[in-house]
């Protein structure tokens, strides 16, 4: 165990009251409790500003392409699967460019801890509309109103074949560490939606927003029950946002099925000599 850790970065240069401060400190503050350091840790960002975090977090990490966050992460966890693995990635980078990789990493029980900032806009690009908006919602791309409906982040992985699902509040940064550190430590794919108010171009979605309308799960309620998750993913249609963990089961990661993985990570076995002689070709 190293004794720095430390996993501060650049000083952020995000908005005043942007969600993702609360995000940025929760996964810090969860990484730290957890008893990682920057070095024992692989975190790839998506684009977008909760993509930015690749400059303000101090850790082995990868700034993705456009909704391609996902695949480098399940690669990185391939060939090393006893490294913890993130993507800090942004509902319209997660859920727009990379709904693809989405679906088939959920179906897959990948063992990597997905943490989307949902604020229903582009930020970085000036706050277009991204695929969580409302119904009806105006913004630059959208100036007479949204014509589709909303994608639903928590049924689409429930019904994907995920084994953990969360969502959490960037308005609540204890809570938000508390389920960090769960989806961090659970053994598959782990989705964790942070509803992240976006204080300048998203004027519905703001802190009262949200303070009115989250709760938090009772300390009985239960996570292995997947009709009652999907009840709960539903709520949104009620603008109700449940916190916490809303779904958690047990199920074979995807390293643990294939054989060249079960056991020894791939970066620890040894190189045949055919191989190193191939590489000796090309460089």
């Amino acid at each position: 165990m190293a004794s720095i850790q430390d996993f501060s970065g650049y000083q952020p240069t995000w908005c005043p009251g942007c969600g993702d401060w609360g995000i940025g400190m929760a996964i810090k503050k969860a990484l730290v409790e957890l008893n990682y350091s920057p070095d024992q840790v692989a975190v790839v960002f998506g684009i977008g500003c909760s993509g930015n975090m690749n400059d303000f977090l101090n850790a082995y990490g990868l700034h993705s392409l456009h909704g391609r966050a996902l695949p480098n992460a399940i690669g990185i966890k391939l060939a090393n699967h006893k490294l913890p693995v993130l993507a800090v990635v942004g509902d319209g980078d997660c859920y727009g460019e990379g709904g693809n990789h989405f679906i088939h990493a959920c179906r897959g029980n990948h063992d990597i801890t997905v943490i989307v900032h949902d604020n229903g806009v582009y930020g970085l690009t000036t706050g277009q509309s991204a695929p969580t908006a409302l119904k009806g919602y105006r913004s630059k791309s959208t100036p007479l109103g949204l014509i589709e409906a909303p994608v639903n982040p928590l049924a689409l992985a429930l019904t994907s074949g995920v084994t953990f699902v969360a969502q959490g509040f960037a308005g609540d940064l204890n809570h938000l560490v508390l389920i960090l550190k769960e989806a961090i430590t659970h053994k598959g794919f782990s989705l964790v939606n942070v509803l992240q108010p976006c204080v300048t171009f998203n004027k519905v979605n703001t802190y009262q927003y949200y303070l009115q309308r989250v709760y938090k799960l009772d300390k009985d309620y239960q996570k292995d029950n997947f009709k009652l998750a999907l009840d709960k993913a539903l709520e949104v249609n009620e603008e109700k946002f449940p916190l916490g963990v809303i779904y958690q089961v047990k199920r074979p990661c995807y390293h643990e099925s294939l054989p060249q993985t079960s056991s020894l990570p791939l970066v620890e076995k040894k190189r045949f000599l055919e191989y190193d002689s191939l590489i000796k070709e090309f460089i």
